[in-house]
């Protein structure tokens, strides 16, 4: 089929400020209208949207798929199919796999895998050093030349300011994003959760807000001597909302992202040593949280993501020290994103932005936008669908997550990448 047409749909697109019922026309993979039918458009398949949202297709901008390295976890193949389910059009891979993507061949290889399962796109990150280990630099050009859409040096920190400054004039030169996840590794230590109340209750390792706010100063000055183009990857405290902000004020060509679990939890959901809601950065302070929502809704945060890490059923079974961070979220991105809207805390646009076009403009592809002659990778979405999320419902190879057995508002009802329908609901659109 190579004319499909979308009928009736409430179709937002941030990139072009549209809110509107409308008809979206797709003529070989390309968008040819949104708005009224164009006269003589002869459709082969057409698609009755009555009552559900039209979106851009999502790109999750950190989203871990244990491939290669870790298969007993989870697959591309399995995590692709599942994002695709959930909306999820584009996965932005860290470069933390084993062995490490700081060779072109490496990338090459995620490339080609993702592309064999048909499903989600998968955009890798390179290595910003060596192994990431913090001392060599990688060739980040023919990383970049390779597909490598940023580099990045993943959970691991660059503890020496020259080889950071230096990987950034690198970056620099090629305008290759540098994607951050900021900490200074003495005050990190080896803490597993906030230093606060929920810490000193549970006599547990404590990782303070200045592990993180000392990590984003540091590189804050380095990209503005550099003029690399950063995003700061996960932040977690008000704190850093405010710095980044200033920084913004100032011309810094900086951007910053939010898992989607640290703008609806906090410490006090860890309870008695839950490790569901173990996590790295870790839960920070309920006024944290509200920071983070308003650095969303004014832009300073312009990207919500995933976090995706899928783990074995026993990760999660030691104790709290000892227990794998991390939260399998492709499931639940859309959903829990969508639940902000519900609640009035951020606005519909401002929401489905930073799932679809910010984090397209940031990794440098034309995909998160419905405009005329754009690649067509959209989904359907049923906003008032009530769903559990359970065993069975999620799709994920990864089960962890602290949202088991909640009741959710949102459920995707068919996936297309260039205009090639990946996954469609049964119920709402039987084959």
């Amino acid at each position: 089929m190579t004319k499909i047409l979308i009928r009736g749909a409430r179709v937002v697109d941030p990139a072009n400020s549209f809110d509107s019922v409308a008809d979206v026309a797709i003529d070989d993979s390309m968008i040819v209208e949104v708005g009224e039918t164009p006269q003589g458009f002869k459709a082969d398949l057409t698609i009755d949207a009555d009552k559900l949202l039209l979106l851009p297709g999502i790109i999750d901008l950190c989203a871990r798929l244990r491939e290669p390295g870790e298969e007993q976890k989870a697959t591309i193949a399995s995590e692709t199919t599942a994002a695709a389910t959930a909306g999820i059009t584009g996965l932005v891979c860290p470069p933390d796999t084993w062995p490490v993507v700081d060779t072109p061949a490496m990338a090459n290889m995620i490339r080609d895998r993702a592309d064999a399962s048909g499903q989600s796109h998968v955009y890798p990150l390179g290595a910003l050093t060596v192994g990431l280990k913090g001392e060599k630099l990688t060739d980040m050009a023919m990383l970049s030349d390779a597909g490598c859409v940023g580099v990045s040096n993943g959970l691991k920190a660059v503890s020496n300011t020259l080889v950071m400054r230096r990987a950034m004039q690198y970056a620099s030169t090629y305008e290759i994003p540098v994607f951050l996840t900021p900490q200074d590794p003495w005050l990190l230590g080896n803490g597993v959760v906030h230093e606060g109340k929920v810490s000193t209750r549970l006599g547990l390792p404590a990782i303070p807000e200045a592990a993180e706010t000392v990590g984003v100063a540091r590189d804050l000055a380095l990209i503005e001597t550099s003029g690399a183009r950063a995003h700061v990857n996960l932040i977690s405290c008000g704190r850093s909302v405010t710095m980044l902000g200033e920084a913004q004020s100032h011309n810094l060509p900086v951007s910053a992202s939010v898992a989607i679990h640290q703008l609806l939890l906090c410490e006090d959901d860890i309870g008695a040593f839950d490790t569901r809601y173990k996590v790295f950065p870790p839960l920070r302070t309920a006024i944290d949280r509200e920071a983070l929502i308003e650095g969303v809704r004014t832009g300073t945060v312009s990207v919500i993501c995933s976090d995706h890490q899928p783990h074995g059923a026993d990760a999660k079974l030691a104790p709290f020290s000892e227990a794998a961070a991390g939260i399998a979220g492709v499931d639940t991105l859309l959903a829990l994103t969508l639940s902000l809207t519900t609640n009035k805390q951020l606005p519909l646009s401002t929401a489905v932005a930073a799932l679809t076009c910010n984090p397209a403009r940031i990794i440098g592809v034309d995909r998160g936008h419905l405009s005329i002659g754009a690649i067509a990778d959209l989904c359907l979405v049923d906003p008032t669908e009530e769903w559990t999320l359970s065993e069975k419902s999620m799709q994920s190879r990864g089960q962890n997550s602290p949202f088991m057995g909640k009741q959710l508002f949102g459920k995707t009802k068919m996936t297309m990448i260039e205009g090639k329908v990946i996954y469609q609901d049964a119920a709402r659109f039987p084959a």
